[in-house]
């Protein structure tokens, strides 16, 4: 038996090598790609941002040059405040009005009515971003769109006006776009928080008689903290980060009332042809984002860690 326990040995070392070199290989690969399209991108970013340049023309070294311009840049910073309201209202419109679907689905008695209420709202997620955006454009805030025709109907036709190009209103309309904020995502996100509440938690709460709105903040918020930590973080990098929206509705307009740093930095490296400056701009939005993330999980706890300190 001695040969061949020997050679079972052999063969199982054999397999596990080469097992553990395809497990390797497939991590090179991915590595490879992340290098190629995330890493050196990022690297090449903040190295031009110490460069004046266009696309295809001569680089000239300014140092920090780009970095000092933006104290005379009048508008990155209300590009700022423009974004630090349009990410406020999302982070508080995608921290409840989902919630509170999800959890409304979740008290339905029948599962087959759950279900049908789960694809229901998972259905819109399939719809471009872009279009919706088009549709609000276009169909909503258009001078003889739905809005100002249901004004007109409802007999305060002083009320209407145009709501991208009023100066007064462009941020707002902006921020309204997608009402009521239930996406289909932060749906199924919470509902799965939710149905992962242990049913000894739930049947705990029924017997010190914690039911209905006092469990929802008592109980269900508190187990579904790391949904909430997940859906924060992904609302504010989404908020930094993102410009195509103003793009599609107002270009920035009127003036530059709903300009974010995002567009500004599309337009100084795809308009102006200042690729150095919109580097330094984009370095500054990774240095915010960074930050942000590294309070959000310092400070921000997840249940699991609460439970973990408890």
């Amino acid at each position: 038996m001695k040969p061949t326990d020997s050679t079972d040995i052999y063969r199982d070392r054999h397999y596990r090598l080469w097992f553990t070199l395809g497990c390797y290989g497939l991590l090179a690969a991915t590595v490879i790609l992340l290098t190629v399209f995330i890493y050196l991108p990022v690297a090449w970013a903040f190295t031009k941002s110490l460069y004046q340049f266009e696309i295809g023309g001569d680089s000239q070294f300014v140092g920090l040059g780009n970095y000092r311009e933006f104290f005379n840049d009048p508008t990155l910073w209300p590009s700022f405040g423009h974004m630090l309201f349009l990410t406020s209202f999302a982070v508080c419109v995608r921290l409840s009005m989902p919630l509170i679907v999800a959890k409304l689905i979740h008290s339905v008695r029948h599962e087959k009515w759950r279900y049908f209420y789960r694809i229901l709202f998972l259905v819109p997620i399939v719809v471009p971003g872009v279009a919706v955006q088009l549709i609000w454009q276009g169909l909503i805030y258009a001078d003889k769109g739905l809005l100002n025709e249901a004004l007109m109907a409802l007999g305060r036709g002083n009320w209407t006006h145009g709501w991208l190009s009023n100066p007064s209103t462009a941020l707002i309309s902006c921020a309204f776009v997608g009402f009521p904020w239930i996406g289909g995502f932060e749906v199924l996100i919470y509902y799965a928080g939710l149905s992962g509440i242990p049913d000894s938690v739930n049947e705990a709460a029924l017997l010190e008689g914690c039911v209905g709105i006092r469990k929802f903040f008592k109980i269900d918020i508190p187990m579904v903290l790391s949904q909430l930590k997940l859906i924060l973080m992904l609302t504010i990098i989404g908020g930094v980060q993102g410009f195509e929206g103003m793009l599609i509705l107002t270009k920035g307009g009127p003036g530059f009332e709903t300009t974010v740093p995002g567009l500004w930095m599309y337009y100084n490296a795809f308009s102006f042809q200042r690729m150095g400056y919109a580097c330094a701009i984009g370095v500054l939005l990774f240095v915010l984002i960074f930050g942000l993330t590294v309070l959000n999980f310092k400070y921000f706890k997840s249940s699991e860690e609460i439970q973990a300190i408890q």
